[in-house]
């Protein structure tokens, strides 16, 4: 804010009610008061309309209105041109006389400053928009570490406020994971953790968050403010209220239909949900930029297309209160169901559904609820959006959730909705629950549904679903002949992707049942395809397989050239990533690098213990046979560093060091020495990676340029540095990195 008010004279503080904007005004001003001749606060929540907006202006100032109907020139009078900053304080529900009255003083008052706070913009010329976010949140597999969860801001706003209700709280290994899960549930919102932990005292943090469970009771317990502050923050309803009351009728029916989409919606969602009503379809667009410029609905981060779009958790509870009065939670509820159900029969070419990326990932919340709540549905909607929500679990590796949903299906309709589909998905499951016996029955029944429909794309799915099966067994031989069998069911079909898919499963088998050879072959000719029509899962897939083929065949060299494409390829927190670290740990193995191949092992391990994942077994047996063997070579001194290394190697840095790239290989090589206290332990390879940089002497953009990232995601790795490190300019951060180091050889 400081920077930025430097090289603009009108900088506008936005964001939702009760995220902190004129707190932090107030604390910004307190920091640069002496900077300016005269600093004034104009505080606008008690103003109902514009009429009185300059002569509140002008008593601020303390001048009395004697020029004009408007007052305007008694502001300008006062002000003259002396350096001089004005707040304005909750300018959204006078936004256009605001907008004026601001056009004008910064036209007529040369050294003036302006600092206004607002749900939305104030869209005058040379405005410069601030949007404050949400504090920020612990990370998900922060556990019971009280030293990781007290780096999130949410957390320790809610433990100061929580402690100076109930002298001696803090927080602690028992009541750590309730208040982080607390602060996630009200997504960082400042008011909402501030009013949440004011009832630690009266209730435990069980007890709060059992509260936010229950929707009914949600924005009740969000209440008890402060008598002194704002009326608009006197519980969390008001403070959403205050922005409601602002919309026009069209932005409130929106605003209140959205609440619906618990998991997010796109521009298509809205649209399908939103639309009616004397809404029309092509004004829900409009509608909806409207209402993220007022900070009622958020962006999703990231770049990808389409646009995402949420509304707070705390909000949706408001916005769906509005919904049940208005008498439209039913009607919109339907809507939902139809645009899922609309998405879903998209879907329903694909061969290998259950292996495809589904339209539906990014709606597994939505798909979740509701069906759940939507009445009059009927039961093929029901099945199809039952079944397309298991597959979402099953492909995110959440098999007690995916295999829930099927037992149910299988009961109801006696294992025969839509054909073998669910008996054939339950069989991937059970394979995925190392239920062999289970899978087997189950692929078996599939295959016999399928053979009854005589449809050729359902029975090519069941015979691959049996050859899980088969492989979850060990009996690589029986996976073989079914694969060969699914092949020449798929050929006929004309799909290059899909018959690329089936023989990279064949090629897989037959690496299993000795014949690596002929599964090179294959893998020579379906690869080329997959790299070219398939989606990054599917390619992640086959290059994994031909990288295990060239490991099988001792061709080192290729075989971790695959296993590092695919890690450039996967996400460095989820676990695909794992895979190809593992295949790197056993070229490391037979190359002879032991302490490597123990290292990437134990680490990746560990992150399979985090995300509660466990690879195929033979895959598990190669990885435990490599460690056990790196363990036994190795001295004890360096068997204790490589397993000590592996515990600081996570996220990205485990990415970085298995790809030997830039810094990640500097903290590899470093693992053996530094500290666990050390501070650079606090910042990702990534981040590491950009502050080496900076070092050099290179802006943001050639940064961005240098490591293939945009210059806003890397002026966002220097956000996070600096407040990591507790530096402020891009010379300290230079002049840390300079500092002498132990880890550096």
């Amino acid at each position: 804010m400081r920077a930025l008010l430097r090289s603009t004279r009108l900088l506008t503080l936005t964001g939702a009610g009760g995220v902190g904007k004129t707190r932090l005004a107030l604390e910004f001003a307190r920091g640069i008061s002496s900077r300016y001749a005269r600093l004034d606060l104009v505080e606008l929540d008690a103003l109902r309309d514009g009429a009185t907006l300059t002569q509140s202006v002008a008593a601020v100032l303390g001048m009395g209105e004697r020029a004009g109907p408007t007052g305007v020139d008694v502001v300008v009078r006062a002000i003259g041109d002396a350096s001089r900053l004005l707040i304005l304080d909750n300018c959204e529900h006078l936004a256009e006389p605001c907008a004026r009255l601001v056009v004008t003083l910064l036209g007529r008052c040369p050294r003036l400053r302006i600092l206004a706070t607002s749900r939305e913009a104030l869209r005058v010329p040379g405005e410069t928009v601030f949007r404050v976010g949400e504090l920020s949140l612990p990370p998900a597999d922060a556990g019971n570490d009280v030293t990781a969860l007290q780096r999130a801001d949410a957390v320790r706003l809610f433990v100061e406020r929580a402690a100076h209700r109930s002298p001696g709280f803090a927080l602690d290994r028992t009541n750590g994971p309730l208040v982080a899960e607390i602060c996630r549930r009200l997504d960082g919102l400042t008011l909402a953790v501030e009013l949440a932990a004011c009832h630690i005292g009266t209730f435990a943090p069980g007890d709060i968050l059992a509260g936010l469970d229950d929707h009914a009771s949600q924005l009740d317990l969000l209440a008890g403010g402060s008598r002194t502050g704002p009326r608009r923050h006197s519980t969390l309803a008001t403070a959403v209220d205050w922005s409601h009351r602002l919309l026009d009728p069209a932005e409130q029916a929106v605003f209140r239909r959205l609440a619906v989409l618990v998991g997010g919606f796109d521009l298509a969602a809205a649209r399908s949900v939103c639309a009616g009503g004397g809404i029309g379809p092509q004004e829900v667009f409009p509608l909806l930029h409207a209402l993220e410029a007022k900070s009622l609905i958020a962006r999703l981060p990231g770049d990808t297309a389409p646009t995402r779009f949420r509304q707070l958790g705390v909000i949706r509870a408001y916005a769906m209160e509005r919904l049940r009065a208005s008498g439209e939670l039913g009607p919109t509820l339907r809507s939902a169901l139809a645009w899922l159900h609309e998405v879903a029969e998209r879907a329903c070419g694909d061969v290998f559904a259950d292996q495809a990326s589904s339209p539906l990932t990014v709606e597994r919340d939505n798909l979740a609820s509701v069906p759940a709540h939507a009445t009059g549905q009927d039961e093929t909607t029901r099945v199809r959006l039952t079944l397309e929500l298991a597959r979402v679990h099953y492909q995110q590796e959440q098999p007690s959730a995916a295999g829930a949903l099927l037992t149910g299906l299988l009961r109801e309709y006696g294992g025969q909705a839509l054909g073998g589909e669910v008996a054939a998905l339950a069989t991937r499951v059970a394979a995925q629950q190392a239920d062999p016996h289970r899978a087997l029955s189950l692929g078996e029944r599939a295959v016999n549904l399928e053979r009854q429909r005589h449809v050729p794309a359902g029975l090519a799915n069941a015979l691959d679903a049996r050859a899980a099966a088969w492989l979850c067994r060990g009996e690589f031989t029986e996976a073989v002949t079914d694969l060969r069998a699914c092949l020449d069911v798929v050929a006929p079909l004309g799909s290059p992707e899909d018959v690329a898919w089936c023989t990279q499963h064949l090629a897989w088998a037959l690496l299993q049942a000795g014949g690596e050879r002929e599964a090179d072959e294959l893998m020579a000719d379906c690869l080329p395809v997959l790299r070219e029509q398939a989606s990054w899962p599917r390619v992640a897939a086959a290059l994994h397989t031909a990288g295990a083929v060239r490991l099988a065949l001792g061709q080192m060299e290729s075989a971790e050239a695959l296993f590092t494409e695919v890690l450039r390829i996967a996400p460095g927190g989820s676990f695909h990533a794992l895979y190809p670290v593992e295949g790197l740990a056993l070229v490391a193995a037979e190359s002879g690098d032991m302490q490597r191949a123990l290292r990437l092992c134990e680490a990746s391990a560990l992150a399979r213990r985090l995300l509660d994942t466990e690879p195929e077994a033979s895959w598990r047996r190669r990885i435990e046979q490599a460690a056990a063997r790196a363990r036994t070579v190795l001295p004890t001194a360096a068997r204790e560093a490589a397993v000590v290394g592996a515990h600081k190697l996570r996220g990205d840095r485990l990415v970085a060091y298995a790809l030997r790239t830039g810094s990640g290989e500097q903290v590899g090589r470093g693992l053996d020495t530094v500290g666990a206290d050390d501070e650079r332990w606090r910042l990702t390879a990534r981040e590491f990676m950009v502050v080496e940089l900076v070092a050099e002497g290179l802006t943001n953009r050639q940064i961005a340029s240098e490591l293939g990232l945009s210059a806003h995601t890397v002026a966002t790795h220097l956000d996070k540095v600096r407040d990591k490190l507790g530096l402020r300019s891009r010379t300290q951060i230079a002049l840390w990195f300079d500092r002498p180091r132990s880890y550096r050889r």
